[in-house]
């Protein structure tokens, strides 16, 4: 009878860890070369309050496991500061995806946001609602928190991130009031407003059904049979193709090549002869700006 119990107990434990576990395992670090205050205590406090607010808090439905949590990396640089608070800075925001049976962790997104602004006074609560705009740093942090979720998504399962993007097209819809840049349509076609426009865009599908099928039929097979999953990207470059000419150099395009060119630059390298060639001449038409990058994969 106690052996019962305590198997009961065990599992409720477990189960209760399981259904616990949040998604994020973000590192935050916040930068400020060229802040001349002189005490910057502040700026630990709020790297602390950012850090919990990402690694505490469900942003999906899922039941995981502490080891898949997503890793991902927030650096915010102070460029300005009123030493009160008001904040001015910019922000590199990276994600990975482990390999399966490597240690290899593929590059997801990896971007920068020029327009991170947004006030803090030290030791307030950071509250984020789904349904109201309460404050633009927890909107920064929510809306890529649901990027990054998404993005993750997208590579385990056909447009897996599509609710997580919902959601982040929400905090949008949220923000149209903010007197922070970077929410409107009509600021730049290079913000957070046209970057998750892009990822629930119809044109970008093809985008999005290659980032599944090329980490899973590609990268996580890696390690069973590189010369497969070589000859399998060869089956799935044209779909970087099939995006529509007109937005090829739109937001989401440039986020992913940003993230994926090393990447696809070294297995292309690998393939022979032929194969080799077209993936290069490809490569090269469809993302312009790493042209440099793929040709010299060809002397690999």
């Amino acid at each position: 009878m106690k052996k019962c119990l305590y198997l009961c107990l065990c599992l409720l434990s477990t189960f209760g860890t399981l259904a616990q576990a949040q998604d994020l395992r973000a590192r935050v670090e916040i930068l400020s070369p060229e802040v001349q205050a002189t005490n910057k205590r502040a700026f630990g406090v709020l790297q602390q309050a950012i850090s919990d607010f990402l690694n505490n808090r469900k942003w999906s439905e899922q039941i995981i496991t502490p080891e898949e949590r997503i890793d991902c990396s927030l650096v915010i640089t102070i460029k300005d500061w009123d030493g009160s608070s008001n904040y001015e800075a910019e922000a590199q925001i990276v994600s990975t995806r482990p390999v399966y049976n490597s240690a290899y962790h593929s590059p997801i997104l990896s971007m920068s946001d020029k327009n991170f602004n947004f006030t803090y006074t030290e030791g307030e609560p950071l509250d984020f609602s789904n349904q109201q705009y309460l404050n633009n740093l927890t909107s920064l942090l929510a809306y890529y928190a649901y990027m990054i979720v998404g993005m993750d998504a997208d590579t385990f399962s056909p447009n897996g991130g599509t609710t997580y993007y919902t959601a982040a097209q929400q905090v949008v819809t949220n923000a149209q009031t903010a007197n922070f840049s970077g929410w409107k349509s009509i600021e730049s076609l290079n913000n957070r407003f046209w970057l998750v426009n892009n990822m629930l865009d119809q044109n970008f599908k093809p985008l999005r059904d290659f980032a599944y099928a090329y980490h899973m039929d590609v990268l996580d097979h890696m390690a069973d049979n590189q010369s497969a999953s070589r000859r399998k990207i060869m089956e799935l470059l044209p779909l970087l193709k099939n995006v529509d000419r007109t937005v090829q150099g739109a937001l989401y395009n440039q986020v992913f090549y940003t993230a994926k060119a090393e990447e696809l630059t070294e297995l292309v390298g690998g393939l022979g002869g032929l194969d080799k060639v077209k993936a290069i001449n490809l490569l090269s038409e469809v993302d312009p700006a790493h042209i440099h990058q793929y040709e010299a994969s060809k002397s690999l």
